[in-house]
């Protein structure tokens, strides 16, 4: 479970995220980011119903997309507000293949912590 201190929550702060963050993007999944002047990041995860009808599919892509985050929130930059938006492809994707795409967007972006 991601922290409540790390979650995006109020509605107009993800709308600010969608309207001013920059954009990288997957063939699964990708995010939009922005600046939030805190010393935590925080995180929304954007499932639609396009994905699929059935909330039980919408909340495992969620739920996988949560865990792969609080793994690696020691890694991403801090200060930071992250807004996940998820592709109708995700619905047949494995647990590797969100990994893939956000660990990978999170170097490409330069947000992440090497090793």
């Amino acid at each position: 479970m991601l922290p409540q201190e790390n979650r995006l929550r109020k509605k107009i702060e993800v709308e600010k995220v969608f309207k001013t963050g920059r954009s990288v993007f997957d063939s699964v999944c990708g995010f939009k980011v922005l600046r939030n002047g805190l010393e935590v990041s925080r995180f929304a995860i954007m499932v639609g119903t396009k994905i699929s009808k059935s909330a039980v599919v919408r909340n495992r892509i969620r739920r996988q997309i949560r865990e792969i985050v609080r793994l690696n929130l020691p890694r991403i930059e801090k200060g930071l507000d992250f807004s996940f938006i998820v592709r109708p492809e995700a619905k047949n994707a494995k647990y590797e293949d969100f990994e893939k795409a956000i660990v990978g967007g999170l170097r490409k972006a330069r947000l992440i912590i090497s090793e």
